[in-house]
């Protein structure tokens, strides 16, 4: 009975605390502090600058702000432009035309930028220009970007899953190499049903007139060339054991740096403007992370977690009833609070209760990542229909109703997902037998 008084204690100040404004990450730690107190009282504080200090000293989280840098400094000097001008080249003539380009495009922007914000915020500004100007369907076209941005959190390198590897201590490198086949199966089937959809409706996306011709092949591989180099160099480096996610990190900010100098238009003053906005976006990740570490300092300490784990046991819910129930329990907090402090919040409360059912954590980081996909486009709080709508300045309403189709297809793969687990084990597997 204490624990579900506890429990509903806990979720009546998290809750109480968003409904009255309070920023997100002053909710999840203020929750954890008062928790803190409520079970062990002033005493039960003394090691929080321990703890505190020990969390966030660590090599792998500083891959996140070295990831964004990258993103950041490919986004400013111009070469998303050439990146989505290249592709639409190589997609033009599968049916959709550019909404085709804006999956692939997003898909080819999420293996270098981890963040599906910064996806969806790249090439929706690229493209969201030329499809009204060649009178696309506007609701496919916002809907497509908002759904194909939620590729950046699962293709490799991806910030949700440096969080979910730090919270679990799991291998960041595995859980890179479990996402690879399910973001590019994913890509797929986005791609397929712009293809169905623009087949059975042709007006939805004006044919590409176009004719391809020596000059514009040449010019797509250059385009694309500085893209594929950059993707090849920081993946090959951690799949291949040359180098940790952090170090191959470092390695992709200082190839971009070249990169931006010699195909984008990087000066001093854009670099200075990445280097500032990465400092602030990363800031921002970083500290909820740190409430983060106090939420799961207080519940550890107090038994909380035990307590949940006993309660979820006891329940005998077998392994498909229990992710069912997960499935569930995602959906409506995708409803509630963004993506990055749902994984936060719940992981290391989760984390021994997968254990107790013996559930690989590397392929549950893959499931993870796709009920966050969903929650980055569920209403009120789907920020990637936020990011599409401010750059498209048209109603919220359309780009929600152009992203339900993606919905339920990511639905559809999660449940493939489940049944076959090695869709996302087989990478990891054979880069371990190495």
């Amino acid at each position: 009975m204490t624990g579900v008084v506890d429990i509903s204690l806990v979720t009546v100040i998290f809750l109480g605390l968003l409904i009255g404004g309070l920023w997100i990450p002053f909710a999840i730690g203020i929750t954890g502090l008062v928790y803190l107190l409520y079970s062990g009282g002033l005493a039960s504080l003394r090691a929080l600058g321990l703890v505190s200090w020990g969390g966030m000293n660590s090599f792998t989280l500083t891959a996140i702000p070295l990831f964004i840098f990258m993103a950041e400094l490919l986004l400013r000097s111009g070469l998303s432009h050439q990146l989505y001008r290249g592709l639409a080249i190589l997609v033009r003539r599968l049916p959709g035309g550019l909404l085709q380009t804006n999956i692939a495009g997003c898909a080819l922007f999420a293996a270098i930028s981890g963040s599906s914000v910064v996806t969806a915020a790249a090439i929706g500004t690229v493209a969201m220009p030329r499809l009204q100007e060649r009178h696309y369907d506007l609701r496919m076209a916002t809907g497509s970007i908002a759904a194909g941005g939620t590729l950046g959190i699962l293709i490799p390198p991806s910030i949700a899953m440096i969080l979910y590897g730090t919270f679990t201590e799991s291998s960041i490198s595995q859980l890179f190499a479990a996402g690879l086949i399910p973001g590019v199966v994913l890509t797929m089937l986005f791609m397929a049903y712009i293809a169905a959809h623009a087949m059975l409706r042709p007006a939805v996306a004006p044919k590409e007139a176009e004719a391809l011709t020596a000059s514009i092949v040449l010019r797509t591989v250059g385009d694309l060339l500085p893209f594929t180099f950059l993707i090849v160099a920081v993946l090959g480096a951690i799949f291949l054991g040359l180098a940790t996610p952090t170090e191959a990190a470092a390695l992709g900010c200082s190839i971009a740096i070249v990169v931006c100098l010699v195909w984008g238009e990087l000066n001093f003053r854009l670099f200075r403007e990445a280097l500032q906005h990465s400092v602030r976006v990363s800031g921002v990740i970083l500290f909820i992370v740190l409430a983060a570490y106090i939420f799961s300092y207080s519940i550890g300490i107090s038994g909380l977690g035990a307590t949940l784990t006993n309660a979820l046991v006891a329940l005998q819910l077998d392994r498909y009833a229990f992710l069912a129930v997960l499935f569930i329990m995602y959906a409506i907090l995708g409803c509630l609070v963004d993506s990055i402090s749902m994984m936060v919040i719940t992981v290391p409360l989760l984390h021994p209760v997968l254990v107790q059912y013996g559930i690989d954590t590397v392929w549950f980081g893959v499931i993870l990542v796709l009920l966050i996909e969903l929650g980055q486009i569920t209403p009120p709080l789907g920020i990637n229909l936020f990011v599409i709508q401010g750059i498209w300045s048209g109603p919220l309403g359309q780009v929600v109703l152009g992203t339900v189709p993606y919905y339920f297809i990511i639905l559809v793969f999660l449940l493939f997902l489940t049944w076959w687990p090695e869709i996302a084990l087989w990478l990891p597997a054979q880069i371990s037998a190495r």
